[in-house]
């Protein structure tokens, strides 16, 4: 006979649940489940969750099945989309090395035939064309002035590429570390509600 009340209060406390959780929907919140960051839409999981009482006075929440997969698959998303942003930028990176490096060794090839002519003071020529000595000079020192600021250009955004690599790395490591500490909490809230149910019914089986 104890076990149809305890029954009647179980039911109660999931009826009002539900009616708890149809009044959340209507609400107008910042927060939201289905925007914002993913921080934003583990405190929305975590305040709009009911929270219930057992007869030991412990506390516990209860959780919608379909707000855990939401947000697993937005943090799931949120994970491919940093990782395909940290894997672009290294793309970028890449190829920006490599015009650096080719731009080092035009820079480095144009000194050393600008040395060269320097030596050759009486053949002053140029593609096969003849020209006076300052004119070549200025032609010349132009060219590197050019790959020179070439060079530099591409060194800022190499730099640029590099701290963008190190801030998706970065938000990549804080994402992971938020979604392992949330699943590591989800876990341990559904292991302590299948603990007290399980002691719930070891309790009436010993009733009865």
């Amino acid at each position: 006979m104890k076990s149809i009340p305890l029954l009647l209060l179980t039911v109660a406390l999931f009826t009002c649940s539900f009616t708890s959780f149809s009044q959340a929907d209507t609400d107008e919140d910042k927060l939201s489940l289905n925007s914002g960051t993913i921080d934003n839409q583990f405190d929305f999981v975590i305040q709009k969750s009911n929270g219930w009482r057992d007869e030991r006075g412990q506390t516990y929440k209860v959780i919608r099945s379909n707000w855990l997969t939401d947000l697993k698959a937005h943090t799931l998303d949120s994970l491919k989309a940093v990782k395909k942003d940290l894997v672009d930028t290294q793309i970028v990176v890449k190829s920006q090395d490599k015009e650096i490096s080719d731009l080092k060794t035009n820079l480095s090839n144009t000194k050393n035939e600008l040395e060269n002519t320097h030596e050759e003071k009486n053949n002053m020529a140029l593609f096969g064309l003849q020209m006076s000595k300052t004119n070549y000079n200025v032609l010349m020192w132009s060219i590197i002035l050019a790959l020179l600021v070439l060079l530099l250009f591409f060194i800022y955004k190499f730099k640029n590429s590099n701290a963008i690599t190190r801030l998706a790395q970065d938000n990549l490591a804080e994402v992971e570390e938020e979604f392992d500490e949330h699943r590591k909490t989800a876990l341990e809230r559904e292991q302590k509600v299948r603990r007290q149910l399980q002691d719930e019914i070891n309790k009436q089986k010993l009733k009865k």
